[in-house]
């Protein structure tokens, strides 16, 4: 806490005095967000003041958004008011923010359902397993074990544990698989997609050919011949939010048969619907054609640095013969704590209260939009919507809009993998996952007039009137 004077002969009230100063300190950093603030009792007694005067300023500092109360918990600083608080009138010193207030971008997970005490038993369960004699190319049978019970459960795929093989991660499976392939091969991506997994492999020295994606996911009549490998994200389609259509599921594989080559399945988030079950793998209708890749990036943290891929035999072969020849494995740590997460039964917990959690902000961010004649498209799934613009010049001027009130957002431009010859839409790919749950109610109405303002064509009137900041 930073050093707190009240001054009884100003005649202000304390109370303000008080408020005043807790809030120059958040707006400077001195207080950061997420810094715990002294309970009102605590702080009366070290102040000399009764609580009222404590209770009162926490008060005011909670209505203006600086703070909020967690029961049971305490009361935090949030970070930056929303302009028009009574800060703001007041031309209190406001920080500029080093990065923004509240970040909207899709891809992030949900840390704030994370339960602190589940993590720390799995890692310690980890570090409790002896550190292994040597490099080993395939995975721990824990991980393999868990991984194979889980995607039975949750996903539907009778794969055994001995079929599961460790990755870095979705991006790091492309780049392995990629490395697989003859040089000069071409390999389908969607267009829009993810900009990660295109990066992987044209790092490892692949032609990548753009196709379009609709309402029914990837357009499989558009997919050219000649193609070594797809790569597509039927489940929750990245970033479009579409589910691939069961004819085109049926289609995508015959012509994978027909055609030699292989459908690579990214099930970056496919635990999370909201409607119904899950949707059945293209691993479970195609086994001999398709590579299914799956993360626990989306679902629990980064941090693990673990995916998992399930793979016709030849290629599981080849991936552990390329990584005993250069040494390159997945680490271990990671695995272990997925493991000890699966077993103990708090991965199965923490899914549960994640599908809760996404599904309650989804409706939020709907709700709050909806309620400005703003429309939303995408399946109830995932962490991220997609707001359709009229053209790329709304996009950037929401984008701009938006960051220029302490938003980060993502227009659909950003996922494009380059020039083609289809014309992607534009939009707004509006992540929900990564804020916190008071963040998000904050930030929503503020971006709900930056869509109502902005989110049109553009015309020779002017930009016209200012939208209040966050």
């Amino acid at each position: 806490m930073p050093p707190l004077v009240l001054d009884r002969a100003t005649g202000r009230p304390l109370a303000v005095q008080l408020a005043d100063a807790l809030r120059t300190a958040a707006a400077g950093g001195v207080l950061r967000p997420g810094d715990r603030l002294p309970s009102t009792r605590e702080l009366a007694a070290a102040l000399r003041v009764s609580r009222t005067v404590t209770a009162a300023a926490y008060d005011q500092l909670v209505a203006e958004g600086w703070a909020e109360g967690r029961r049971g918990a305490g009361t935090y600083v949030v970070g930056l008011a929303p302009a028009g608080t009574a800060a703001a009138r007041r031309g209190t010193p406001r920080a500029a923010p080093e990065r923004p207030a509240v970040d909207l971008r899709a891809g992030s997970p949900c840390l704030e359902v994370l339960d602190p005490a589940a993590w720390r038993r799995a890692w310690r369960a980890a570090g409790d397993r002896p550190p292994d004699p040597g490099p080993e190319p395939g995975a721990d049978p824990a991980f393999q074990a868990a991984v194979a019970e889980h995607l039975l459960r949750h996903r539907g795929l009778p794969a055994a544990p001995e079929e599961v093989l460790a990755t870095g991660g979705t991006s790091a499976a492309v780049a392995e698989v990629a490395r697989l392939l003859p040089p000069g091969a071409r390999v389908g991506v969607e267009d829009p997609g993810y900009l990660r997994a295109v990066g992987a492999l044209r790092a490892a020295g692949v032609e990548v050919v753009p196709l379009p994606v609709d309402g029914d996911g990837l357009v499989v009549d558009a997919v050219p011949p000649g193609l070594a490998a797809v790569y597509c994200t039927p489940a929750h389609q990245w970033p479009l939010g579409r589910r691939l259509s069961a004819a085109r599921r049926v289609a995508l594989v015959a012509r994978a048969r027909a055609e030699g080559w292989w459908v690579l399945e990214d099930d970056y988030d496919g635990e999370l619907r909201y409607d119904v079950a899950p949707l059945p793998l293209l691993a479970a209708l195609a086994p001999d054609v398709v590579v299914h890749l799956g993360t626990s990036s989306k679902v629990l943290s980064p941090t693990l640095g673990v995916g998992w891929l399930v793979a016709p035999p030849e290629v599981r072969t080849a991936v552990a013969a390329a990584r005993t020849a250069t040494g390159t494995r997945p680490g271990r740590a990671g695995q272990r704590v997925l493991a000890a997460l699966a077993t103990s039964g708090d991965l199965a917990r923490h899914l549960r209260r994640l599908r809760r959690e996404l599904a309650h902000r989804r409706a939020l961010v709907v709700d709050a939009l909806a309620g400005a004649g703003v429309p939303v498209t995408g399946d109830p799934a995932g962490a991220h919507v997609l707001v359709p613009l009229p053209d790329r010049a709304a996009e950037e001027a929401v984008v701009a809009a938006a960051a220029a009130r302490g938003l980060a957002v993502d227009g659909l431009a950003r996922h494009l993998a380059g020039p083609g010859p289809h014309d992607p839409p534009a939009g707004l790919v509006l992540g929900f996952a990564a804020p916190a749950r008071a963040e998000l109610r904050r930030a929503l109405p503020v971006l709900a007039g930056v869509l109502a303002e902005r989110g049109r064509p553009a015309s020779p009137g002017g930009d016209g009137p200012a939208v209040a900041s966050l």
